[in-house]
């Protein structure tokens, strides 16, 4: 780790809106992340790989009626979402670094009212390792609530065919599903709902100044 990441790392580990569980054990704020933390009984959507934490922190300022978590394994890069949040007094907006694999012993049955998959890796050679698969998706089954939404956003054909056809074979409840999401937008988005689809994560920015093409889709899983 380069010297600049143990700075970040150290630095996020003080913030009030930064969470480290000890991976494998059940987590004191699992099931009081609105009564301790929030302190409110807003719904709670969760970003799963989220990365700098650009998606958290842009959500949290458009819907300030919501609690976001970005979840993560990389302190270093959540330090930046991290502080952005700190820096604009966003309350509602919180970080929690653990493995997804985990991430039942963090929160718990019914608590979360969305999740977002941004730009997951797509796991060409380990399909079960993917965040749409069934031994993910049945982690999700116990967390959401249970008309709960997963939505997600990639540049990968691969993941998104996948995800499609685990929705179809799976009988999920497909809300939207698009192969190029600023293409194909419904016309009778209301403005806030066409910005938050237009809030780019540093590894979106990367994908579509190369040509990639974003997809997107949300569904139900109970």
């Amino acid at each position: 780790m380069g010297k600049d990441k143990i700075r970040r790392f150290a630095a996020v580990k003080t913030y009030a809106n930064f969470f480290e569980p000890v991976i494998g054990e059940t987590y004191h704020m699992k099931g009081k992340w609105n009564s301790a933390y929030f302190k409110n009984d807003n719904p709670i959507v969760l970003e799963l790989g989220c990365g700098k934490g650009e998606y958290s922190v842009g959500l949290a300022k458009h819907f300030p009626h919501k609690n976001f978590i970005g979840v993560d394994i990389k302190g270093s890069r959540m330090y930046i979402g991290a502080t952005e949040a700190l820096e604009n007094n966003l309350q509602n907006v919180a970080f929690c670094r653990t493995k997804i694999d985990f991430i039942n012993d963090a929160f718990a049955e019914n608590e979360v009212d969305e999740i977002w998959l941004t730009f997951s890796d797509p796991q060409p050679k380990k399909p079960n390792k993917r965040l749409t698969s069934p031994p993910f998706i049945e982690r999700y089954k116990k967390l959401l609530k249970p008309r709960g939404i997963v939505h997600l956003k990639t540049d990968s054909d691969l993941l998104f065919e996948y995800t499609e056809e685990e929705i179809k074979s799976k009988k999920y409840e497909c809300l939207e599903l698009t192969w190029d999401l600023y293409h194909e937008l419904p016309e009778n988005l209301d403005a806030v709902t066409k910005e938050i689809f237009h809030i780019k994560t540093h590894y979106e920015q990367l994908f579509t100044a190369k040509g990639s093409i974003i997809k997107y889709c949300k569904f139900k899983i109970h």
